[in-house]
This record gives structure tokens, C-alpha cells and sequence, in this order.
């Protein structure tokens, strides 16, 4: 049994060392420590129909999204978070047969959904990626312009994913997120908190609206990577 001033000093060593059972390690690079991290909505696994209610395109303002971010003919656009491919076939349609749309999503039922419907309404500008958690797995600079629509509430480490992301970015590239003001677990997330981590995963800030949806409680924020 060692003696009670070589048990300290033998304890000492450990914690200063990190290799006591219980000191706490520091979180990898861009991952907030578990106190920190805030809660998230389990992502949507359901009927992907949903997502194809008659008048959406009106009341998310679509088209005045599209132009915000500069989706136009010829460029590359990421959808992350695809779901059932709704924005993925506008934007696919707006870039045209020289452009490229992405879509993205962790979800296996998600891309096979869109891959038939691109191959059903002749979109040969899509490609499908099926990607992890924290990760988009898009090529370096590939894309001029990248959607989260009503799903970054449900990113579990959106630090980490939005700095993958921003390889992906060319130069100038905009990333919008429309959500909803919510406390992380409800389906939404509040502006203030995408904002903060939009930060520390490197971006800036361009524009904020809330003009998608009448009541106010969705809102579209414009990001860009810092330099």
C-alpha cells in the first residue's frame, strides 16, 4: 500500500497528465462540451409527402429565396437536408442543364426518394449524396450557394458540420437557414443561437429576413465564410 504523501503525489501526476479515471478531456476542435451543447429535434424519418403541401412555394417565398443566394443558371447548389427533394427540383430546374443541385441527406429512404424523382421529371443536374451527421461529404469548393431548410434544428453538432461545409464553399458562396424560433427540441431553434455558432464555425453574417411564412416565427438567415 503506497504511503499517504506518494499516493498524492502519484494522484497529482495522473490529473496533470490527463490520465486520471475521471478528469475531464477538452472537446475535439468545433465539438461544444456536453454541458454546452444544446438540445436538437430527432431528425424526420416519416412520410416524406409531407413536405409537398399545395401552396408552399408561396408561403416560403421560394423564389425570392433563390434569388437572395444567387441560385441561378450555371451554378452549383447544395441542399442539406433534402427530406423529400422539394427545394432540390426547384433549384435544379433555376440552374438549368449547366448547373448542379446536391441533395443531401443522412436519411437512405430520403435519397432514394429523390433519385427516382429526378429520374421521373428528367433532372440529370442532381446528385444525390448520402451523408453523415456532422458532415455534407461535399467535394471541395463545389458549390456556389447552400440551403438548410427547416432542418438545422435537428443538427446534433451544427458547429461541426457548418466548418465540413465550408470547404465546399467557392469563393462568395452564400449558406441561407430558414428554421423556425423554437428551443432546440420543439422543431425550431432561435436566431440568436444559429447566429452564435454560424460564428464559431466561421461565417459572417450578410442578411437576415422574416419573410418566409406570415406568422413571423420563421425567419432566413444569409451566411458567408469569413476570410
Amino acid at each position: 500500500m503506497l504511503k499517504p504523501r506518494i499516493a498524492i503525489l502519484a494522484l497529482l501526476f495522473l490529473l496533470q497528465s490527463g490520465l486520471a479515471p475521471f478528469a475531464q478531456q477538452p472537446a475535439p476542435a468545433g465539438v461544444a462540451p456536453p454541458s454546452e451543447q444544446r438540445k436538437t429535434s430527432e431528425p424526420y424519418t416519416g412520410d416524406l409527402s409531407i413536405f409537398e403541401s399545395p401552396g408552399r412555394d408561396e408561403r416560403l417565398h421560394i423564389n425570392r429565396v433563390m434569388d437572395i443566394l444567387g441560385v441561378a443558371p450555371g451554378k452549383a447548389v447544395a441542399d442539406v437536408g433534402a427530406g423529400s427533394g422539394w427545394f432540390t427540383v426547384r433549384a435544379a430546374k433555376r440552374v438549368g442543364k449547366d448547373g448542379l443541385v446536391y441533395a443531401i441527406d443522412i436519411n437512405p429512404e430520403a435519397i432514394r426518394y429523390i433519385g427516382e424523382r429526378a429520374g421521373k421529371d428528367q433532372l440529370q443536374n442532381v446528385k444525390t449524396i448520402l451523408s453523415k451527421p456532422d458532415d455534407p461529404l461535399l467535394p471541395p469548393t463545389s458549390v456556389d450557394a447552400v440551403l438548410l431548410l427547416k432542418t438545422y434544428h435537428e443538427v446534433a453538432q451544427p458547429v461541426v458540420l457548418m466548418q465540413h461545409l465550408r470547404a465546399a464553399l467557392r469563393s462568395g458562396a452564400k449558406v441561407g437557414i430558414i428554421d423556425r424560433n423554437g428551443n432546440g427540441e420543439d422543431h425550431g431553434v432561435g436566431r440568436d443561437v444559429v447566429i452564435r455558432e454560424a460564428k464559431q464555425a466561421g461565417y459572417k453574417l450578410l442578411e437576415k429576413y422574416d419573410f418566409v411564412k406570415g406568422d413571423k416565427m420563421d425567419y432566413f438567415l444569409v451566411f458567408t465564410a469569413e476570410e
